[in-house]
């Protein structure tokens, strides 16, 4: 349970709707950067390798690859210097945590693309075999 104040102090800075994406996608990671007085958006995109926390806690590690040299962020999901996170392509992993991609190098760094099948393909596929019958 929560004090009131932190409660209320947590509702003002949490996002309303923070962005949805799971372990092993490909994010980009649109973080603002503040150089003296001038304000950009630069993006960061990468595997998403981690995440961990609840409630305003909650962090997320993007790994990508910058002249064969491995690099990991943290992110707060809720952090103000997030300008957005965009989704890139969905990956197909079977854990929780992806620290084993920091041994793999080349093409056994990729992770696996989801497969999403549309309802309208299945249906049809469906009728198809049907009809020959």
């Amino acid at each position: 349970m929560l004090h009131p104040l932190i409660k209320a102090v947590e509702d003002k800075a949490r996002q309303p709707k923070p962005p949805s994406f799971d372990i092993g996608d490909r994010v980009k990671v649109h973080v603002r950067i503040v150089e003296g007085d001038k304000h950009r958006i630069q993006p960061y995109e990468g595997d998403v390798i981690a995440r961990r926390g609840k409630g305003m806690g909650e962090s997320f590690t993007v790994r990508r690859i910058v002249n064969n040299e491995g690099v990991e962020r943290i992110f707060p999901l809720h952090s103000p210097k997030i300008a957005k996170v965009e989704l890139v392509r969905s990956g197909h992993v079977r854990r929780a945590k992806l620290y084993y991609l920091r041994d793999r190098v080349g093409k056994a760094r990729r992770v696996k693309d989801r497969k999403r099948t549309t309802a309208g393909k299945t249906e049809g596929a469906t009728e198809a075999v049907g009809t020959q019958s």
